[in-house]
């Protein structure tokens, strides 16, 4: 049943009891009849129409993936082309919790980042091709210093400065994505 991925891996992460379990299946039941949506994990009801419905195979919105780390999700823009990537997240004046950027490569290999023109902080998390992180660090605005991967990367995720913190999401951890069309 498409989304009962979602449903297994929100239930297990969940605290709480077989009752509270089952009302949540029941929800999720009544939610997916109606063709409602639904929420799971770190996701917040402004999010709710971007995110995966529990009944639904769905798909984020074009340009767009969901980057997930078990039950929390990042929105991210996905930059695929040279130019988009050398522009990345410039002259953002904010970028809400739950949100980035994606920045897809061909190989896996040492990338390096930087701050110019970003006027907001950042975490940047490198994954390998496995979608594993290699590396995470913070970055500080509009700098030129450099941030090279500890490791090889094929994926660098950015986000707002401390998100993954926040998440307790760690060098180890590994990301599932589900790109949108386009």
């Amino acid at each position: 049943m498409p989304g009962l991925d979602l449903f297994q891996r929100t239930v297990r992460h969940s605290p709480g009891n077989r009752v509270s379990t089952l009302f949540v299946a029941g929800i999720l039941l009544a939610c997916n009849a109606s063709g409602g949506q639904t929420m799971s994990g770190g996701e917040s009801a402004s999010s709710l129409q971007e995110t995966p419905s529990a009944g639904q195979e769905r798909l984020p919105p074009r340009g767009k993936a969901w980057v997930i780390f078990e039950t929390d999700t990042v929105l991210a823009e996905v930059a695929r082309t040279a130019s988009e990537r050398e522009e990345g997240l410039m002259y953002r004046e904010s970028l809400e919790e739950g949100k980035g950027m994606l920045f897809v490569f061909s190989d896996s290999q040492i990338r390096s980042f930087w701050m110019r023109n970003t006027l907001i902080p950042l975490d940047i998390a490198y994954l390998d091709e496995s979608l594993r992180i290699v590396d995470l660090q913070g970055m500080e605005a509009e700098t030129d210093d450099p941030h090279p991967s500890a490791r090889p990367a094929m994926f660098a995720l950015e986000v707002p400065r401390g998100w993954f913190g926040k998440k307790r999401i760690e060098v180890g951890t590994q990301a599932r994505i589900v790109f949108g069309p386009g």
